[in-house]
């Protein structure tokens, strides 16, 4: 998504509160004048608080302004922590084997602390029997009841029968 920045005769107001390139306030002045100060440190003029009383514009160089603010939304991308979602595909004729492989699996995703999405797809005139989808699911939840939580109840959608489970929150006394 782009971002729009009011710069320079842009800048819709008359009074504005002035920031030096030293992040120093200069005070408030008429747009003019802080147009004249911003052409005489060779710097841009750049709208930074629209809704304040009155709006703040900051002296400094316009790419480095838009540098700066790539920074800080980089910064907190990297403060949110990203919870990644695993989805493993089950059949509802699954062979015994397969089925505890990916048992094994979704096991190893929630220790990891990720969310997973257990689906079952049904192919062809298997949607007849939505019967044994419930089956391999409820007991795919079961096998996985003390490692994840079921955070909603099984949803069919067209031909996928799914839920999700979330990492079981790890306790620091076990005992009490």
């Amino acid at each position: 998504m782009r971002k729009f920045y009011k710069v320079n005769h842009y800048i819709p107001y008359d009074q504005v509160r002035v920031i030096g390139a030293d992040e120093g306030q200069v005070g408030v002045m008429t747009k003019a004048e802080a147009l004249a100060l911003a052409q005489k440190a060779g710097s841009d003029l750049v709208l930074v608080a629209e809704t304040a009383k009155p709006p703040v514009v900051k002296i400094i160089d316009f790419n480095k302004f838009k540098y700066q603010q790539t920074q800080k939304e980089k910064g907190s991308k990297k403060k949110t922590k990203a919870t990644d979602q695993k989805e493993i595909r089950f059949t509802p004729f699954i062979a015994q084997n397969d089925f505890d492989t990916r048992i094994e699996r979704l096991k190893e995703f929630l220790e990891l602390g990720h969310k997973v999405k257990l689906t079952v797809k049904f192919t062809g005139r298997q949607i007849t029997r939505k019967d044994f989808g419930d089956k391999i699911l409820n007991r795919a939840i079961a096998g996985l009841s003390e490692y994840g939580t079921q955070e909603s109840p099984p949803k069919l959608q067209g031909k996928l029968l799914w839920t999700t489970m979330a990492p079981r929150k790890k306790d620091n006394d076990k005992n009490g």
